[in-house]
């Protein structure tokens, strides 16, 4: 069903009235009209419209008047000032009261059109950044979780960095350890008094886009440039000024492109492809990594120069088996947020048997594996606790089954196992199965892609 969109027109001319009323209602407006400007804020509210349209030159009040009003009772509607007055100083004026356009008489009707159009669709878009500013906030994580040491240290580097207000920075970690939600963490802190109230944060995945392709979208070109350029084009780099710009995965990038990046980090210019002329970049740049760059450089991989540049600022986050103790706090986290997500608020917590299972797990995919379990269980379960049988076998170490699990989880046989071997052994079972479509073997295994990718490397089955 088409949304109706609402008009009050007020001006003392019946003519112009009758004809930008007869006009509007055939486009498709509700409209509403007068011609007396005397108690028109309460019609106006009455008649709650998407825009008013005020003559200026009314009997008072006149339009400047009730434009004032509008603004002082906080109205949600948007004014179109009507006037016969053509100076620039009408205009200024009627725009630094608030209203968001202005009509100089004698106008067509199709103008008028236009410029309402114009200031809904402004409207509506204001709205609906707003709103998924909002629902964005309300999911993000925009703090880190944990109570280890080690976060704590990082922390306490964070805060440090990013009152320091410095340039560039590297973080690094195994993939699923949280190095975006550090770097968003370290951006917040940056520019939580940004006067602008919105500082940009821009991601992209270097190891995502070819080459060429990539150094277009970080330096952006100017028309003419290449075959499908057709017109001037802003980079990331330029989008990003005021704010942050995250280069994900940055051991991936080619060496041409890690010597242009290089320049960029020490003259803080970019230049387009194409153009001639340097432009200054005003961006805190954010270099993430599940490589160990070190060893990159003495593979002649990375370039060093680069490399030590980018450290001079690094960050390195801790694997989750290594800080077993931020484990139960982030599951908390996590439930929290999908319980409110999926609505399911009948699901209160973990019993200690199952975040005894969660803290024990070796958690090969780090904090992502676990906020896709946490995520799974929310959607799946219908339980007022999280016992040890609603935890997928693959994380205590035992084989897969569809029925459910005894309630105190996998026996240890008195003998003991060889956990190690046992993964390594369940993972060349399914990727045998699944004649090694690893996307398929994940999906046996109850993992996510991520963690089997990890764990395929880790124990060299990628030739299997």
């Amino acid at each position: 069903m088409k949304e109706t969109r609402k008009v009050f027109l007020l001006d003392d001319d019946d003519l112009i009235i009758s004809m930008l009323s007869r006009s509007l209602k055939k486009a498709g407006f509700d409209v509403q009209t007068d011609t007396e400007s005397g108690g028109a804020l309460q019609k106006i509210k009455s008649f709650n419209p998407d825009v008013v349209m005020l003559d200026i030159k009314m009997p008072k009040p006149d339009g400047m008047d009730i434009l004032r009003e509008i603004q002082d009772s906080q109205i949600e509607t948007q004014v179109v000032m009507l006037t016969s007055d053509d100076t620039a100083e009408t205009a200024v004026t009627a725009m630094k009261l608030g209203a968001a356009d202005y009509l100089t008489k004698p106008f067509h009707t199709d103008e008028v059109k236009i410029v309402i159009d114009k200031v809904i669709e402004k409207e509506r878009l204001k709205q609906e950044v707003q709103f998924l500013r909002k629902a964005y906030s309300e999911f993000v994580e925009k703090d880190i979780i944990g109570r280890s040491e080690a976060i704590r240290g990082l922390l306490e580097k964070v805060d440090r960095i990013a009152r320091a207000r410095v340039n560039n920075i590297l973080i690094t970690g195994e993939s699923g350890t949280g190095k975006e939600v550090v770097a968003r963490h370290i951006h917040n802190l940056m520019f939580e008094q940004n006067s602008t109230g919105h500082a940009p944060f821009i991601t992209v995945n270097c190891a995502a886009m070819p080459e060429s392709l990539l150094e277009s979208e970080l330096f952006g070109y100017i028309k003419g440039s290449f075959t499908d350029a057709k017109s001037d084009k802003k980079g990331l780099f330029e989008l990003a000024s005021g704010g942050t710009i995250l280069l994900d995965e940055i051991g991936e990038m080619k060496m041409d492109l890690q010597s242009k990046l290089l320049r960029v980090l020490e003259d803080r210019t970019i230049r387009r492809i194409g153009g001639k002329s340097e432009m200054p970049i005003d961006a805190t740049v954010i270099a993430t990594t599940n490589k160990n760059l070190s060893d990159a450089v003495g593979k002649s991989e990375f370039r060093k120069d680069l490399f030590f540049r980018l450290s001079t600022f690094y960050l390195h986050i801790i694997p989750l088996r290594e800080r077993r103790e931020d484990v139960a706090p982030l599951a908390d986290h996590f439930l929290n947020i999908f319980t409110a997500k999926y609505n399911n608020p009948s699901l209160k917590g973990f019993t200690p048997e199952a975040m005894q299972v969660l803290t024990s797990a070796s958690w090969p995919g780090n904090v992502r594996e676990l906020k896709n379990l946490i995520e799974r269980i929310v959607v799946l379960e219908t339980t007022d606790m999280i016992g040890p049988e609603h935890i997928p076998g693959w994380i205590t170490g035992g084989t897969m089954s569809n029925g459910p699990k005894p309630s105190n989880g996998f026996r240890l046989p008195d003998a003991g196992i060889d956990l190690e071997n046992l993964e390594k052994n369940l993972i060349r079972q399914a990727l045998e199965k699944a004649e090694y479509n690893k996307a398929l073997a994940a999906k046996m295994l109850n993992m996510s892609y991520d963690s089997l990718r990890y764990q395929v490397k880790k124990f060299g089955l990628e030739s299997s």
